[in-house]
Parts: structure tokens; sequence; C-alpha cells
């Protein structure tokens, strides 16, 4: 199964970076400002796992026998398209310094403006041009999607194209979750804290980033409503152990796996579902000082390390590996329910794997 999703991610790789380019052949009379502008999107688009056209193709495999051309790359392009936007955006909402190890978009473009000696601010030049490249994937990520729709057909595109737009919605509001989450108060009701927190994983992330692709390729490949239902039962939990990885990752991962520095969540102030967890657990020393240094811009290494031991001593890193084992088990059992053609389900257990065991 390995060659089929090997293939299917390098002709997504390749077909991304073409729709960068021949979707912005118009401008081109525009010169170097175009090519100054889309910088930052081929570097980002060059990398990645390509999970989101993966799963699409999962999906595609559980409804039909046909390869994985055509439609399935196209909507994996929108996919990959619509997760580099996503990255970008959050990377100025955050004001990360990193993404995959190279700057973020919006620094990118902060040190290209200090570098020339322009006029006004570098910082906010930086986030304004991260903001409008955002904007550019994803009207690109929306052109891909109609090219998969019609090359889908009249009746299974414009299905497909409505779990992309829903999918599309839902993350603008998981992000407003996010951020409003983090605008609030600490609060004691730590059941509270916990649930809001695995909101914010639901409609931020673990969707976009496994259900909704998995049921976009079923749905391009004409899945009845059935087969859809079944999927979603299979990609929320898989998204949402795939969420709380990442948000680990953001916590404990490796700077040179991940591309991000260690802690950077931490320094962020994400609240997340590992973060609810310890403050559920911790003592009130230990809590106080979560609370304090918890989106602290200048949080020191030395204090990252307090941190990850706090979450570790208090039993929080070990109730939230459950969790994921739990949501992991849950995607498995519905998986073994939907009684898929053997291709597919051998191809969404190699993926659930790569959804939960993964450093990066």
């Amino acid at each position: 199964m390995q060659s089929v999703l090997t293939d299917l991610r390098d002709a997504v790789s390749t077909r991304v970076l073409a729709a960068l380019d021949e979707r912005t052949t118009p401008f081109a009379d525009v010169g170097a400002p175009l090519g100054e502008f889309l910088a930052p999107a081929r570097s980002l688009l060059g990398g990645g796992k390509r999970l989101r056209a993966l799963l699409c193709g999962a999906g595609w495999t559980c409804a039909s026998s046909a390869p994985l051309e055509g439609p399935v790359v196209l909507a994996g392009s929108a996919l990959e398209l619509f997760q580099g936007a996503a990255l970008v955006h959050d990377d100025v909402m955050d004001d990360s310094l990193t993404r995959r190890g190279m700057p973020a978009a919006h620094r990118r473009f902060a040190g290209e403006h200090a570098e020339r000696g322009w006029l006004g601010s570098a910082d906010a030049y930086g986030q304004a041009g991260a903001i409008v490249l955002g904007d550019l994937l994803l009207s690109l990520s929306s052109m891909e999607m109609d090219a998969a729709q019609a090359a889908a057909g009249p009746a299974a595109g414009p299905r497909a194209r409505r779990i992309y737009d829903a999918m599309t919605a839902e993350v603008a509001l998981g992000q407003y979750l996010d951020i409003r989450s983090q605008a609030q108060p600490w609060e004691d009701d730590g059941e509270a804290s916990l649930a809001r927190a695995l909101q914010v994983v639901r409609h931020k992330s673990a969707r976009y980033s496994v259900e909704h692709p998995l049921v976009t390729g079923a749905a391009l490949a004409g899945a009845d409503d059935d087969l859809l239902a079944a999927l979603s039962a299979v990609g929320l939990p898989l998204g949402e152990a795939f969420q709380l990885r990442d948000d680990e990752l953001g916590v404990f991962g490796d700077p040179s796996t991940t591309g991000k520095p260690a802690g950077d969540d931490l320094r962020e102030g994400k609240r997340t579902v590992l973060l609810a967890m310890t403050l559920q657990r911790a003592d009130g020393a230990d809590r106080a000082f979560v609370q304090e240094r918890v989106g602290a811009p200048d949080l020191g290494d030395d204090e990252v390390a307090r941190l990850q031991d706090v979450m570790r001593a208090t039993g929080a890193v070990e109730a939230h590996e459950r969790l994921i084992a739990e949501r992991h088990a849950a995607g498995l059992a519905a998986l073994e329910a939907a009684s898929l053609p053997p291709r597919a389900d051998a191809l969404l257990r190699e993926l659930a794997d790569a959804l939960t065991r993964r450093t990066a």
C-alpha cells in the first residue's frame, strides 16, 4: 500500500506547485513583485506530509477501484493549498517565528522590508503581506476544487464541493474559538476548560485534517449517504487523535523534527487539552506558575522545562496519551464496522497509525 500512497503524494506535490504557477500566470505582467509575493508560499508548499491529500485518496478507494488520478489529485491539491493558507494565517495570529524549519511567511516579508530599508513598520508590513498571501492561497484552493468538481462529473462533483465548502467555513469558526479561548481569564472549573479545549480541537483541526478530506474523496467517487456517514464516524475520532498528538508535539517535540522551537505552544498560550488536563491536576504553586507563565512571549527554556515537568509529574501527559489511544481505538472500531473493501481498509489503517504515532 505504501507505493500507492507515495505515488499520490508525489502527484499532489507536483500539482500544488504547478497550480501556484498556472493560476497566477494571468498576473505575470506584474513582474518581480509577483515572484516576491509567491516565494514564501512556494517554500511552504514544497514540503509537508500531504496527509490530507492521502486521506482524500483513501476516501476515493472506499467508493471506487479507479486509479488515484484526475479529480483525486486536484482535490488533494485544493486541500494542500487550503492547508497552506491556514498555516500562513495561523502563524500571523500566533506570531510564530518559524514554520517547517523556515521563517514564517510574515517574518520573511518583514525581513525583506527591513533589509531594503523601506518606510513604515517592518512587522506591520510582514503581517499584511502574509494575510493577503493566505487569501491568495484560499482562492487558488477554491479554483483547484472547482477543477476537481468538474472532473468528477455532475453527480459526484457538486456533493464533494459542498463538503469542501463546509470545511472551509468550519475552520474559520474553529480559529475564532481558539483565539477566544486564549483571551478568556483562567477559571477554576477544570471540566469546562477541558470541554472548551476539545471543542476547539474538533472545529479547528480534527474535522478538516481528517474527516473532511476522507469524506471529500469518497464523495468525488460517488459514495452514497451510508458510506459517507460511516467514513465520518472513522474520521472524526482519528482527527481528534491527530490534533491531540500535534498539541503534545507543540510542547515536547524535537525542533529538528517539528520545525518549530520546543515549547512554542506554551509561549503562544494555546489552551490545549493537555494544558487543561495539567491545570486539573496541578497543586497551588504549580498551578499558579502555569497560569502566570503560559502565554508569556519571553518564556525561557528553563521555564519551558519546568512546565514540561509539571505536565509529566501531575499525570497529565499520561492521561493525554490515554485519550489519544482512546480516540485512535474509536476510529479503528468505526473502521471495522464500516466493512470497507480490503484495499481501502488497509490504506486507512496505515494512515490511522501515521496520524497518531508521528513525531512531526
